[in-house]
């Protein structure tokens, strides 16, 4: 019997593909919220397992639409960063307390997101960063770490990325390509620990129709989003997923 018989984990599994979806289309960092949804049906390793394989499906999607807007010298800083953090993320999983990992991330990226907000108050007009490319992989460090332990990758990929204020479709299409890769890299931490179990990879199997159709209306909207609105939505998600990374830390 697949895992999506329980009714609970059924809704629950929709709902973070729906989130996921929407993520991988170009509302980036949304998806850090689809496995602690998913994680109150089903042990956290497991969740973040049954998402994997839906992400990978999404990433061929989000991809395959942005392919020519992506800022390759950002991936290229970013990726062997990203690497390192999933190694270290699987190495220690065992001595991870996900709880703490998770608060420190919400209190970084609702600080990140009130600041840019209060910055570009009232439409004003602020310089793009210009930090160097190592920069970016010390933060393609923690991109890869929180993404192997909760598909959580996506605020210190904003945190970096944002301030440089790329054209919106170039800033999405830089997104996909990154975590692509980075789901790739994932593939052998999970299946060391086991967690790609059959059970898993069917209940997967059942959500790709959803994730293509979620992830497809998601491009659809961005495609057709006011590029001078895309910076302060990116914030304004980076506000509220900071407040419940923080709220979901502390009850942890």
């Amino acid at each position: 019997m697949t895992l999506l018989a329980d009714p609970n984990v059924l809704v629950a599994a929709l709902l973070a593909v729906l989130i996921l979806g929407l993520a991988k289309g170009g509302f980036s960092g949304l998806g850090a919220l689809a496995t602690p949804i998913l994680a109150l049906v089903l042990p956290p390793t497991v969740a973040a397992a049954l998402l994997l394989p839906v992400l990978l499906v999404q990433d061929v999607v989000s991809v395959w639409s942005f392919r020519k807007t992506w800022d390759r010298w950002i991936v290229a800083w970013m990726l062997p960063g990203a690497a390192l953090g999933v190694a270290l993320a699987v190495l220690f999983a065992a001595a991870v307390d996900e709880a703490q990992v998770m608060l420190a991330l919400g209190a970084i990226t609702l600080g990140f997101g009130l600041y840019r907000l209060w910055l570009e108050r009232g439409g004003r007009s602020v310089a793009a960063s210009g930090s160097p490319g190592w920069v970016g992989t010390l933060f393609g460090v923690a991109t890869g770490f929180t993404s192997q332990i909760a598909h959580a990758g996506g605020p210190p990929f904003q945190i970096w990325v944002t301030p440089r204020r790329l054209p919106h479709q170039v800033f999405v299409g830089t997104s996909s390509v990154t975590f692509a890769a980075i789901n790739w890299i994932k593939v052998p931490g999970f299946v060391a620990l086991g967690v790609l179990n059959r059970d898993v990879l069917v209940a997967s199997a059942l959500l790709v129709p959803f994730a293509v159709v979620s992830t497809l209306v998601a491009v659809w909207l961005i495609r057709r989003m006011d590029p001078a609105r895309f910076y302060s939505l990116i914030y304004l998600l980076m506000v509220a997923l900071g407040a419940k990374l923080v709220w979901d830390g502390l009850g942890g």
